[in-house]
């Protein structure tokens, strides 16, 4: 931002007083903002009505189908319903840590989106160090569901902060350790960077360079849910043991934050993974219009985005929750572990095969390619089969 405002000074677009030009950038700042939050938040608060029809597609029902064609404004009625809500602050609460909490959970899913790649040039700030920025700033869930935990003054919360605590921190571990592979490959920490290092055709993707990096990859997703506390890693929320978790004692707007967080969380999350592994926006270049091409690359962006976040609603409405030992023992006994064999692994094959190994990246493709077809192929037995079910049994 400094070097962008000392250009705009040398060029003698608001002559060489500095205070226009700080105006100029204030308001470039906030229309920035504006866009975030007008894009982010509704997106949290669509994939709300999505993920509940995909969860009644996968419990044979029907989900929300009254408001608006298909159901699809039930998210804006949800939404109006807790604004109108009471905001009841426990007497025996900390109101100030309390007030607080939402918007700290809130903040730690906007912020990301600033260094988020969309497209070669749709991104709002191309930081040399935007995966570090990206992991800090995610990390600021665990403090608001911690302090929302702490200042509720309830056992139930408490317990859901303090669960949440322990489960974001183990899978940072693994979590981070999955995303230096791909940093030692391209030798930069920038997004565009990333991206820009892999091709659009996915013998060119991170995923399948190397096998080292196809693990790194799953653990990166698995760790993903347990870091935005989704099925089967819900643990701090579990309705069966903790009531609603760190946000029991919350109501309107600010019980909101904390789900619209979550689900936005989902998003982040799979943007990462994307430009990780998955190739960003690169998309083969058929326009000479810059304007074409860069829809073109936000599309397949979104495309990639939304894939993953279909399969963690998909996950979520299939798997049952796990014990908390299962949990902890799963990321320290294994995920850790495997993380750290495969950074060393990583280290090694860039050592040996600095510009890449063809065979490797096609073999693992090919490894990928007979994953997906036999998962399809039992997702459509399974679903000739509760057809049948419904068909012989309409009552179910």
């Amino acid at each position: 931002m400094e070097a962008w405002l000392n250009r705009l000074m040398m060029r003698g677009v608001f002559g060489a007083h500095p205070i226009p030009v700080l105006v100029y950038a204030s308001g470039i700042a906030i229309a920035c903002a504006l866009v975030l939050f007008a894009i982010a938040l509704p997106f949290a608060s669509i994939v709300t009505w999505v993920e509940r029809r995909v969860w009644a597609r996968i419990q044979s029902r029907i989900g929300p189908n009254r408001v608006g064609p298909n159901g699809f404004l039930q998210w804006l009625a949800d939404g109006l319903k807790h604004i109108c809500k009471e905001d009841i602050i426990p007497a025996e609460a900390d109101p100030r840590l309390f007030k607080l909490a939402p918007y700290l959970v809130v903040l730690a899913f906007i912020l990301p989106w600033a260094v988020m790649p969309f497209s070669s040039s749709l991104i709002l700030a191309d930081l040399n160090v935007g995966i570090l920025y990206m992991t800090a700033v995610t990390a600021l869930t665990v403090v608001g569901v911690l302090m929302a935990g702490w200042a509720s003054n309830n056992k139930w919360s408490l317990i859901g902060g303090v669960r949440s605590a322990a489960q974001v921190v183990s899978y940072e571990i693994p979590a981070g350790l999955s995303i230096f592979p791909v940093v030692l490959m391209t030798g930069t920490l920038s997004m565009q960077g990333i991206t820009r290092a892999q091709g659009w055709s996915p013998d060119r993707w991170f995923l399948f360079a190397s096998p080292f990096c196809f693990a790194a990859a799953i653990i990166l997703f698995v760790a993903s849910l347990a870091e935005n506390n989704r099925t089967p890693f819900d643990l701090p929320e579990a309705e069966s043991e903790l009531v609603a978790g760190f946000a029991t004692e919350y109501s309107s707007m600010r019980y909101l934050f904390f789900f619209m967080a979550e689900w936005g969380n989902m998003f982040v999350s799979a943007a990462i993974i994307v430009t990780l592994y998955l190739g960003g926006w690169r998309f083969p270049h058929v326009s000479p219009s810059p304007i074409a091409m860069n829809l073109l690359e936000f599309a397949t962006f979104n495309i990639k985005v939304l894939i993953i976040v279909f399969v963690s609603m998909w996950i979520r409405g299939t798997l049952p929750r796990v014990r908390i030992d299962q949990m902890m023992s799963l990321c320290w006994k294994y995920f850790v572990p495997i993380a750290f064999v495969n950074l060393i692994g990583t280290a090694v094959w860039v050592a040996i095969w600095p510009a890449g190994n063809p065979f490797a990246a096609w073999s693992m493709l090919a490894v990928g390619v007979l994953l997906a077809a036999f998962f399809v192929r039992r997702v459509v037995h399974f679903a000739r089969r509760s057809r049948m079910e419904l068909y012989f049994h309409p009552t179910i």
